[in-house]
């Protein structure tokens, strides 16, 4: 419901795996509480997690939002509430930048680095308030300004003025990033079956044992045999029959 344009229907924040994921983190998480439980007790316990709880549970502030002053959030793009000017601006190299004025302050140093610091005066949008009240008015003049120049050019001119920002990045730059590289974010790995394959480096890394990658995953089917055949005990002919069904 949060995700998307106030104009547009919700749609799939980034990625449909994201419940799989935080619901494998947590359950992680209380996998290693419940076994420092049992060191200290002795005794073992179910841990417990339903795949939407994690979401639920990163949403913050929509509960006691909703249930103190009966706000229910709505689609807001890119934007985000008590924060003006908080989105995504296009560059003159047709690419996207993200800024963030989380304060007074630094909008005051993004208003000085467009060449227009009369911006942050009381009187026009110099508070949160303000800048809240003329969201769409403020975010078309920073989209104004950031069309004048390329990404890079707009990169360098926040972060001299102490301006959160960031590129909002396709795949193929990514791997080109230094940081990623520098980071070793992107490991490679041989595969069997179609050869060389990039994939996304282990997180967290430990300094003392930072784990490792060592293959890829069984081929589907791939153990077939040893789960209906050994666990089962099922029958060549049976085995077959489910083949031929285009059960396994």
């Amino acid at each position: 419901y949060l995700a998307g344009f106030p104009d547009r229907p919700p749609v799939t924040p980034g990625s449909a795996t994201i419940p799989d994921y935080l619901s494998g983190i947590y359950g992680a998480m209380g996998a290693m509480l419940a076994m420092e439980a049992r060191r200290k007790t002795g005794r073992g316990q179910v841990v417990d997690i339903g795949l939407y709880e994690p979401v639920f549970r990163i949403l913050d502030e929509l509960a006691p939002a909703f249930q103190h002053k009966g706000y229910v959030r709505e689609r807001m793009g890119p934007g985000t509430v008590n924060v003006v000017p908080h989105s995504h601006y296009p560059t003159k190299d047709g690419r996207w930048i993200a800024i963030a004025c989380t304060s007074d302050k630094i909008f005051a140093r993004l208003a000085e680095a467009m060449g227009a610091p009369e911006l942050a005066n009381d009187g026009k949008w110099g508070t949160i308030r303000q800048r809240e009240a003329a969201r769409a008015e403020v975010d078309a003049y920073v989209g104004a300004w950031t069309s004048r120049f390329t990404r890079d050019e707009l990169l360098q001119t926040c972060e001299e003025a102490q301006v959160p920002c960031g590129p909002v990045y396709a795949i193929d730059e990514i791997f080109e990033d230094p940081q990623y590289k520098a980071r070793g974010n992107i490991l490679t790995m041989q595969d069997p079956r179609i050869g060389e394959l990039a994939i996304p480096n282990l997180v967290p890394r430990l300094s003392e044992t930072p784990g490792e990658v060592k293959w890829l995953g069984p081929a589907m089917g791939e153990h077939n045999g040893e789960i209906y055949r050994d666990w089962l005990k099922l029958s060549e002919a049976e085995m077959e029959a489910l083949a031929a069904a285009r059960v396994i």
